[in-house]
């Protein structure tokens, strides 16, 4: 199973930016420890603020591999073409959040990416991609 992991804008901040939100561990560090985790996993890491970026890798990948989890960040709230761009695509996405979105300001409280995505893991920190993976791994091919 090959699996992609996107993440976006200020996610490359983990572990500096507001760890009583995020937490203390960047998220190389914790990529490590899920390629450990699942070693029957082909696991990739991909990380960009810029919102063309994202949407070429969700191309790049949308076709070839068996999921994609996405913390599309900032951009979740507001980009149309990164839900285009998922929807235009076969590879399943998991939309992920590592703070509960719901507990947060209220233009966080509407995610236009949903839609396309077939489930959504907020609000359980960093384990939230495990849980992603583990949901891919038991889950027949959607």
């Amino acid at each position: 199973m090959k699996i992609q992991i996107i993440n976006g804008p200020n996610l490359n901040l983990l572990g500096k930016r507001e760890p009583e939100i995020y937490g203390s561990e960047s998220f190389e560090d914790y990529f490590e420890q899920l390629k450990k985790r699942f070693p029957q996993v082909e696991l990739h890491y991909y990380q960009s603020n810029v919102e063309g970026e994202l949407i070429n890798k969700i191309h790049e990948v949308g076709f070839s591999f068996d999921a994609i989890l996405l913390n599309a960040g900032g951009y979740t709230h507001t980009s149309m073409a990164i839900s285009d761009a998922i929807s235009g695509v076969t590879t399943p996405t998991l939309e992920v959040h590592i703070s509960n979105i719901y507990k947060r300001e209220e233009f966080r409280h509407k995610s236009i990416i949903s839609k396309s995505c077939v489930g959504m893991i907020s609000g359980l920190g960093l384990k939230g991609y495990e849980l992603g993976i583990t949901y891919f791994l038991h889950t027949p091919a959607l």
